[in-house]
């Protein structure tokens, strides 16, 4: 297979690019209402209908361009922390838009769509850099993005398809992984809830007799393969760790009072706050105990929400019994074992896609010997 390298700007490779729609939101399904995704739907490079709402048509038309098409890679126009994120929609599994606070982008005939969709994420982070405005009010400056940022890509179609089918794999992959957790996840929160529904609905104590939190740390600096957690999940990777078989809960922003778990070592930043069960071996029950908690409707703060050591110790419960805890926990580690694991595959994954990703589109990995 024989290719050249070729050099455009994102703009001469740009046949269509438009921010959203003003949506009229509905809470009811009809056949005239489609989904309208936001900024909060954009993360790791993969597109979630999970934040989505319904738009009615009837109310208001949406132009036909902007719905959304098979290949549209979707860019974070506005936010503070969240402008300049890349997403690539794969399908689309129903008639979507966007608001207006994301940037539909689409390809020329003259490059693989998937590729160039790809490209653009080897740049988001100096596509992150063209938010311009004050805090809060921080918005992609669309002319630097077609302008300033150039797409290195064979001239031929077939190259440009088989660079892309690789990175394609591993996110095919990582996303199978995601979808066996949830639906494990899901079986986990089933029996918790026919287990202990009855402990947050009491008050005779707190959660502070079961649970103790600890703010986390300014991250490391170094690079590394060991996940550094936030708010919004994984936002980096360092070489150090400060806690192994953790709850890790959002402390500020956006994000505040969302909640994760990992087994593994990682690095809790500073704008979260880490949770240690006090029961002996009890710590997939109490992030079980905390998922049900809705601790974002507990935080404080309006313009920046905070969620503090105080509101987390502070929350109500009744106090299960031992025996009981440890019979959750019996019944349903092996099924956290395997979320584990397919976890640690997933940040190889990623970590395996984030290293190609600049390599294959540069051309520092020549695939020009294969045959296609």
């Amino acid at each position: 297979m024989k290719y050249n390298w070729l050099t455009k700007t994102v703009g001469e490779l740009t046949s269509y690019m438009a921010k959203g729609i003003p949506p009229k939101y509905t809470e009811k399904a009809s056949d005239t209402t489609i989904y309208v995704l936001n900024q909060k739907c954009n993360r790791d490079y993969r597109i979630s209908y999970g934040p989505s709402r319904l738009h009615d048509t009837a109310t208001k038309k949406v132009p036909d361009d902007k719905m959304l098409k098979s290949g549209d890679v979707l860019i974070n126009s506005t936010g503070t922390g969240t402008a300049g994120r890349v997403a690539q929609m794969m399908d689309v599994p129903h008639p979507t838009t966007v608001d207006g606070h994301m940037i539909i982008m689409r390809s020329t005939d003259e490059i693989d769509s998937l590729y160039y969709g790809y490209a653009l994420k080897s740049y988001q982070s100096e596509i992150e850099l063209f938010a311009e405005g004050s805090t809060g009010q921080t918005e992609i400056n669309k002319r630097r993005l077609l302008d300033e940022i150039t797409i290195l890509y064979p001239d031929n179609i077939h190259a440009q398809k088989y660079i892309a089918s690789i990175l394609r794999v591993l996110d095919d992959k990582i996303l199978l992984n995601n979808k066996i957790n949830n639906n494990l996840e899901q079986q986990i929160s089933a029996i918790y809830k026919n287990k202990f529904a009855y402990v947050l609905q009491g008050n005779t104590s707190t959660i502070e007799q079961l649970i103790a939190f600890s703010n986390g740390k300014k991250r490391p600096s170094e690079d590394g393969n060991i996940p550094v957690y936030g708010g919004n999940g994984v936002l980096a990777y360092t070489n150090q760790s400060n806690s192994e078989n953790s709850i890790i809960i959002g402390r500020v922003g956006a994000y505040c009072g969302n909640v994760f778990y990992t087994s593994s070592q990682c690095w809790i930043s500073d704008n979260a706050i880490e949770a240690k069960s006090k029961v002996t071996d009890s710590q997939l029950f109490s992030y079980y105990l905390l998922r049900n908690a809705e601790l974002p409707s507990r935080h404080i703060g309006t313009g920046q929400p905070l969620m503090t050591q105080g509101i987390l110790n502070a929350i109500p419960c009744s106090l299960p019994d031992i025996s009981e805890i440890m019979a959750f926990n019996s019944l349903c580690e092996p099924l956290q074992q395997q979320i584990d694991n397919n976890v640690i595959e997933i940040q190889q994954l990623s970590l395996l896609r984030d290293t190609l990703l600049p390599k294959l589109m540069s051309g520092e990995i020549d695939v020009s010997n294969i045959n296609i």
